[in-house]
């Protein structure tokens, strides 16, 4: 095998309460993409389509994140990759970490599978070090390991694969406006109060012990953020009244999808997911914001070949 392509799916990290931590794939919107072996060492761009990005191999996550898993190889030849993005960049569903973690789960493909999930999380993190200038790994796990998954430990790192409920949907809207990565960072404050990190711990806990439940109330009671949200939200229009109309339409929670400005929530099948997408919509034509909706159901596979 020496080509094949891949659907890399969106993300959304954060998940309110768990900050850098806490991330879920998708399943109804992704990149796609070609990864070939090429004879000459190194990694080329062919083509990237979708969304105006860098396609010198320093410059581009993909490439960049390739790299870091060609060091690893004694593999003499190189790769070429096109890339097709149906993710907006700065979207807040991580459109970098679909690029890396892609490239590097394609390249490990065509090799023969020489590093495990783990390891290729490491090496799209570089990716991530790019496009924010943190090696975050909150988006690019899920899209590599499926679901819901927790990092519970940077250094060493440590991922953990956690189930989701059947029946739980994701809605996200995203205002079309853009909030850089790197940008949503800088606003954020360094030092938390000790009662704002004993409500984020507990939330955080009870989240993945709602997901290894099936309690969806209890996963609703969460999906609160007492420290970034907060701060992160000034940059969103209409964010109050897109959630508070999130919640009215039966939405178990919602918050800021990664660093924005996507808004998320969760819901308790399809049917509700699909009228807390129209209440969204609604928020926004009412106040003059151009947005994409996307309802989807939750990735277990991660990324995936296509035919």
């Amino acid at each position: 095998m020496n080509e094949i392509r891949v659907f890399c799916p969106a993300t959304i990290a954060n998940i309110s309460c768990g900050f850098d931590v806490l991330g879920l794939a998708l399943d109804a919107v992704g990149d796609e993409m070609v990864v070939r072996k090429s004879r000459e060492k190194g990694i080329v761009i062919t083509k990237l389509e979708g969304q105006d990005l860098p396609m010198e191999t320093h410059k581009n996550v993909a490439g960049v994140a390739g790299m870091a898993l060609l060091e690893q190889t004694d593999y003499t030849g190189g790769f070429e990759i096109e890339i097709y993005k149906k993710i907006k960049a700065g979207s807040g569903i991580g459109s970098s970490a679909a690029s890396s973690a892609g490239a590097v789960w394609a390249m490990n493909e065509l090799l023969g599978k020489p590093f495990d999930a783990l390891q290729l999380v490491a090496f799209a993190m570089e990716g991530e070090r790019l496009a924010s200038g943190v090696a975050h790994a909150d988006n690019v796990a899920p899209a590599l390991y499926g679901g819901f998954t927790l990092v519970r430990s940077y250094e060493p790192l440590d991922i953990v694969p956690i189930p989701a409920p059947s029946k739980l949907y994701a809605t996200v809207i995203h205002p079309q406006i853009e909030v850089r990565t790197a940008d949503s960072r800088k606003i954020l404050k360094t030092n938390i109060t000790l009662q704002d990190g004993i409500r984020q711990w507990g939330n955080v806990g009870g989240l993945v012990a709602a997901l290894f439940t099936d309690d969806y109330a209890l996963l609703g009671r969460s999906l609160e953020d007492h420290i970034v949200e907060p701060i992160r939200s000034i940059l969103i229009p209409g964010f109050a009244d897109i959630k508070s109309g999130a919640l009215k339409a039966g939405a178990l929670g919602s918050g800021i999808s990664g660093s924005g400005p996507s808004i998320f929530a969760l819901s308790k099948g399809l049917e509700i997911a699909q009228n807390v997408g129209e209440q969204m919509k609604k928020t926004y034509r009412d106040i003059g914001v151009d947005y994409d909706v996307h309802v989807s159901k939750i990735n277990h596979e991660g990324i995936k070949l296509l035919d």
